[in-house]
């Protein structure tokens, strides 16, 4: 069996998540199955089988001439409903945001370094970022993109978008949001980064999708089964941590002035309060390692319950409030 170090894409902070869930062993669920590494990575850690879970039916197709010859259940799907899939869990792996894979190829629409369609729906189904730039109105874009993405200068590049449809291209709105904005400095990100990120968000509806996979989890783990999930940004790990201080009864009332919830029985076991870093080997590798936040739960045997998406920071468009 090939460990991640043999994979092209090494997944990012994959050895702490080995570590942090050791002993691995029974039957996993890996709710981004992407290049296969996690997938493989908990296998040879010690897994009997991984029910792999993608919605962008590439990752299979990529993976056809290897995923035969390891006890994997592929499943073309949404992690949100990752609890249809699989039950009496022993661990859930989710990592959050766009693929390498998906990057990587300019005709998916992902990148603002690469030109291609404006695209960037993992499914590969469904509404585009082209047709959500082309068709909503000018108020609703900004919404997104501050809410999103939190970009300030969202309402100026909101209507640069509406004055200058239509756009097609990744490098036509790249292009467009840096004329938006001052030119950045040295080691800054690039301008379009917190646009083209707030437009996947919305296609995809990661948000939507990472609040109905927390709570899925919870219904699919058995007493004593992990949770582990990596974020790259932080409306993500803001999402996660006050999941799981939610439901391991330590979330604090946000609004003194509201009335005070009953905790319920702790649904989960949180292993360390501060999320785990990559270390700098890890970043001296892979420097998209550097904004990934680890957080592992265990599951106890309290009754699955639910949370508001408020309650954790869930950031929602007026018309979902």
């Amino acid at each position: 069996m090939s460990a991640a170090a043999d994979l092209p894409h090494i997944p990012v902070l994959i050895r702490p998540l080995i570590a942090a869930v050791a002993p691995v062993s029974g039957v996993w669920l890996d709710g981004t199955f992407g290049n296969g590494g996690y997938t493989r990575e908990l296998l040879a850690a010690g897994a009997t089988k991984v029910i792999a879970v993608d919605r962008d039916p590439l990752a299979f197709e990529m993976a056809k001439d290897w995923i035969g010859d390891f006890p994997i259940e592929p499943v073309e799907g949404t992690f949100s409903k990752l609890d249809e899939y699989g039950s009496d869990l022993d661990g859930i792996v989710l990592d959050l945001g766009v693929s390498s894979m998906q990057l990587d190829i300019a005709a998916r629409g992902f990148s603002f370094m690469r030109d291609g369609p404006l695209d960037m729906r993992m499914s590969q189904a469904g509404p585009s970022a082209a047709d959500l730039v082309n068709t909503a109105d000018e108020a609703y874009i900004a919404d997104i993109i501050y809410l999103y993405g939190e970009e300030r200068a969202s309402r100026r590049i909101a209507k640069a978008i509406v004055a200058a449809r239509p756009i097609t291209t990744t490098l036509e709105l790249a292009k467009l949001v840096e004329g938006c904005l001052p030119r950045a400095k040295q080691k800054q990100s690039h301008p379009a980064t917190r646009t083209f990120q707030a437009l996947r968000i919305a296609v995809n509806d990661e948000y939507g999708e990472l609040y109905a996979a927390l709570m899925a989890a919870e219904r699919a783990l058995k007493p004593g089964g992990q949770l582990a999930v990596v974020t790259f940004h932080s409306v993500e790990d803001r999402m996660v941590k006050r999941y799981l201080q939610a439901r391991s009864g330590n979330l604090s009332n946000a609004n003194r002035y509201a009335p005070e919830t009953t905790q319920e029985v702790a649904a989960f076991d949180v292993k360390k309060r501060k999320a785990i870093s990559a270390d700098q080997d890890e970043l001296d590798m892979n420097p998209r390692s550097r904004s990934a936040k680890l957080r592992v739960a265990i599951r106890t045997d309290a009754p699955a319950g639910q949370v508001q998406p408020r309650d954790i920071g869930m950031p929602m468009m007026k018309e979902d409030r």
